[in-house]
């Protein structure tokens, strides 16, 4: 048993997406068929099929050891299986960070990194494109105690000595904590991996769901890729408190440090867990009621948030009232109400994100098509309106249309080679563009960076070098947007120039902005900044191993930025001049039918009947596909509706 509002709104937006995707593909097929589709526009089309078949939705639970957030990913998402999938025991279970996610080209398995590659400097995203690092745990679904002894792999530890706890980030001898953590012969318990990956299947999990379970502050802090990558661009984080401890200092630290500071906005939750505890058969329900609501009150004064952000539920009551089908339980459990908002923060706002997104990319793509068409239904009836004129006129008549024809086809022609010079131009205009962004002016940056650091023991030295850093990758991102400018400025006369030239149809021109590559440097530069603070004025080695091993996470996330960044400016360069070539060859080859027609009737005048005959069949052809394909954009626009009644009913 499974609360409905979350099972519904997953399945719904699943099948939104496939709704949409379908959409488009028949969109695609239609326009091969009918010879109106172009490469640039084919390979933005099937992009734009992969991502929505690709499409995940992330979210993250972060808690403190000993919270319950194991059993609440339990609870919320796994109850079906009538059984834990996630290890949840009294003390510390998950041991190292944790993705929960299904890949059908891929065996059910865990899939561990083991906790020694702390010790190079290279990303958990680096180390998932080699297999062979990787410890491989098999897992028979089919068995409930197959899939139990797997999970409890992940939390495993091992004992280490003090120095080799320092060497992997997990000690800190400077630290007035750090002795908490030592055993009673100096040795160190620590994880025994860095990261887990658990490839299982689940219909919450086949449709694109992916959990992350981080395991406290500790993690968070030495682990760089949850700081820079996971939390930030989670679609959700559900951060978990305990109502036995209330709010503690790591807590607090955890919160404003990772996630409330990282993003003000919506998908941030809290859930009370363990309320359960609250329960006393010697009060009235009024009491622990009121007992609950202080917490409540109490943990939104210390975290300061709003009362309606925190959720009090008992985890592990409601994953035993939906595995029993105990109603009652289940609602004193008060899970539905958690999982009713995290429904509306995930799946509303992830689906708001692909329409747009989605909207975005589709639009110039339908108006250029159906610009295309409405241009060669005006070419067709030109043609006819020009030939039927004819009838019953001399062959000088007949003449001086053939010449006119001839003229407007020279002018165009002539008119071509600015064109041709222009697309010379824009050549030279990208190519320029790219010298801003391009990778290999991004690795001068980091290599500067990573030198300027390496020379440097002292913090002030350090934090002059990521400073300089990032100013330099926000000149070259200004200095592209300046050239973006540029490039719409000479477009859009050309595009104005052809239109009043030669009727060539104006077409807004998409925009393109550096502003959310530029806000996410800026994002990564606090985050970083904010990483610093916690160390001291002269950095140990083995701070400074940390600072080494946070810069190459954080340059690795630069990189992935510039990558997109490349990527989305390529598919704009191609999105700005393909109409217009588009256009232009379609103009080209109506005055060249125009002109034939007019020899053809010049030669001899029994073919003018026939050749308007030809025409008038094209026309009711050229009229069909105006027709079809304004349904087939009407439909994908529909298609994109109901996100946005969605959002409306949640704004109400």
């Amino acid at each position: 048993m499974t609360t409905a509002s979350l099972v519904n709104n997953f399945e719904a937006y699943s099948q939104w997406r496939r709704e949409l995707s379908r959409r488009i593909s028949d969109y695609r097929a239609w326009l091969g068929k009918e010879d109106l589709n172009d490469s640039q526009r084919d390979l933005r089309l099937q992009q734009l099929i992969d991502r929505l078949a690709e499409d995940k939705l992330h979210v993250a639970f972060v808690a403190e050891f000993s919270r319950g957030k194991s059993e609440l990913i339990n609870a919320i998402f796994l109850s079906d299986l009538k059984q834990r999938l996630l290890p949840s025991t009294a003390g510390r279970t998950t041991m190292c960070p944790t993705e929960l996610l299904y890949d059908s080209a891929r065996k059910p398995m865990i899939e561990l990194l083991p906790i020694e590659t702390r010790s190079s400097n290279a990303t958990i995203s680096e180390y998932k494109g080699y297999p062979d690092e990787w410890t491989v745990v098999p897992m028979d679904t089919s068995s409930a105690d197959s899939v139990t002894q797997a999970m409890l792999e992940v939390c495993r530890v091992k004992t280490v000595s003090l120095e080799e706890a320092t060497r992997f980030g997990l000690f800190i001898p400077d630290d007035p904590q750090a002795s908490m953590n030592q055993n009673a012969d100096g040795s160190v318990t620590i994880p025994a991996w860095r990261h887990a990956i658990i490839n299982f299947p689940h219909p919450f999990l086949e449709k694109g769901l992916v959990v992350y379970d981080t395991p406290g502050l500790n993690a968070i802090g030495v682990e760089p890729e949850l700081t820079f990558n996971l939390l930030p661009n989670a679609h959700a984080v559900l951060f978990v408190l305990a109502a036995d401890t209330g709010v503690t200092k790591s807590d607090i630290e955890v919160w404003r440090s990772h996630i409330y500071a990282r993003g003000k906005n919506r998908g941030r939750l809290v859930a009370l867990n363990k309320i359960d505890g609250l329960w006393d058969d010697l009060k009235t329900e009024a009491q622990i009621n009121a007992e609950i609501d202080n917490q409540v009150k109490s943990c939104a004064e210390l975290l300061g948030i709003d009362e309606s952000q925190i959720f009090p539920v008992s985890a592990q009551k409601g994953l035993l009232g939906k595995i029993n089908g105990d109603e009652a339980l289940l609602k004193r459990s008060r899970l539905a109400a958690l999982e009713q908002a995290l429904s509306d923060e995930l799946i509303a706002s992830k689906q708001a994100i692909v329409r747009d997104q989605t909207e975005a990319e589709l639009g110039d793509l339908l108006d250029n098509s159906l610009a295309l068409v409405e241009a060669r239904q005006r070419g067709i009836e030109e043609q006819l309106n020009e030939l039927k004129g004819l009838q019953g006129k001399n062959e000088d008549v007949v003449g001086h249309i053939m010449t006119k024809i001839t003229a407007d086809k020279e002018t165009f022609e002539r008119g071509l080679q600015q064109f041709q010079a222009l697309r010379s131009v824009y050549s030279q205009q990208s190519i320029k563009l790219f010298s801003q962004i391009g990778m290999d002016v991004l690795r001068d940056e980091v290599r500067s960076a990573r030198e300027s650091m390496v020379k440097s023991s002292f913090t002030k030295g350090i934090r002059d070098a990521m400073s300089n850093f990032f100013k330099g990758v926000d000149l070259h991102l200004e200095s592209a947007s300046d050239q973006i400018e540029e490039i719409n400025k000479m477009m859009e006369a050309m595009y104005r120039k052809l239109n009043l030239e030669h009727g060539i149809n104006l077409i807004s021109i998409p925009p393109f902005s550096m502003l959310r590559y530029r806000k996410e440097m800026q994002r990564l530069e606090e985050a970083y900044d904010q990483q610093f603070n916690n160390f001291y004025t002269f950095l140990t080695t083995e701070q400074y191993t940390l600072t080494s091993r946070f810069f190459e996470t954080l340059a690795s996330r630069v990189v992935q930025v510039f990558e997109i960044l490349n990527r989305d400016v390529e598919n704009w360069l191609k999105a700005v001049m393909s109409p217009m070539e588009g256009q232009v060859r379609e103009h080209q080859m109506q005055l060249r039918r125009r002109l034939e027609s007019v020899k053809r009737i010049h030669k001899a005048a029994d073919t003018l009947d026939d050749r308007i005959g030809e025409l008038d069949q094209m026309h009711i052809e050229v009229r069909r596909q105006h027709v079809e394909l304004t349904s087939l954009s009407e439909g994908i626009r529909a298609a994109l509706i109901p996100a946005a009644h969605h959002e409306e009913r949640l704004a109400a």
